[in-house]
């Protein structure tokens, strides 16, 4: 009997060590690599294509507008593992910019290898980096995208030409970071039934799709208000109506 208790305590060592070695081997099986986020703009409900310094027409509004700048913030990256943990991207704040296809590219570099199915990400700066002061990489005030007067980032920045603005010109830049007007939210995104395979260099790639013409579902006309430079209830409807409608469209391993 007691020669039986022995082997029935080596055979179950035995097979949790083996269990334990083959999970290793799993998790070993991937390597480090890079995932690249494409943010595809169209324009409208028809998606058609959306480009800088060219005319377009909203079908809400009835009005034309034309822009020559469109960027906005994203930040605090996270990838939620096959597992159902979730790796937080270090340090990761970028400005996804409509300038051209690769400024609406990011790139989170030296991911953990493995097998992802859901990203999550804050459209605008958190508002511990919004009092933070002076600071370097995508959050440099040298970028343009920062209120000196207001100690605060500028989440998204729109500008351009309408020849329905009593101007001729529309600014909208969009902020606050605290109260009942912070502009920041966080999404998520799932990929569906296939995951996101980071290994080495295969290609790891996550699309989604932004409609600058959402600023505007629930905003005035241009010919009404073609400017708003300030954290108010009218940032907080415009970027909301955008950042909702963000949404995945797929991802290439």
């Amino acid at each position: 009997m007691k020669i039986f208790n022995v082997l029935l305590i080596l055979t179950l060592f035995i097979g949790i060590t083996l269990s334990s070695c083959k999970k290793d081997d799993d998790h070993d099986h991937f390597h480090e690599g890079d995932v690249t986020i494409n943010f595809e703009h169209v324009w409208a409900a028809a998606e058609s294509d959306f480009s800088l310094n060219t005319e377009l027409s909203h079908p809400l509004l009835g009005e034309k507008l034309t822009f020559n700048i469109f960027k906005y913030y994203v930040s605090n990256l996270r990838l939620k593992v096959k597992d159902g943990t979730w790796y937080t991207v270090p340090e990761s704040y970028f400005i996804v910019d409509a300038a051209s296809h690769g400024s609406s590219e990011i790139v989170l570099s030296k991911i953990p290898g493995g097998e992802y199915t859901d990203l999550e990400l804050m459209f605008g700066v958190d508002s511990l980096r919004n009092t933070s002061g002076a600071q370097t990489g995508a959050l440099d005030p040298a970028k343009g995208m920062f209120w000196s007067w207001n100690s605060g980032y500028i989440m998204l920045k729109a500008e351009g030409t309408s020849p329905n603005a009593s101007s001729g010109n529309f600014v909208f830049h969009l902020g606050g970071f605290k109260g009942d007007n912070k502009v920041q939210t966080t999404k998520s995104y799932n990929f569906g039934n296939t995951a996101l395979v980071v290994d080495g260099s295969r290609e790891a790639e996550i699309h989604l799709i932004a409609n600058p013409a959402r600023l505007w579902h629930s905003a005035e006309k241009l010919a009404v208000r073609s400017v708003n430079t300030m954290p108010n209830a009218i940032a907080k409807t415009m970027s909301s109506t955008f950042y909702d409608a963000v949404k995945f469209d797929h991802i290439h391993n």
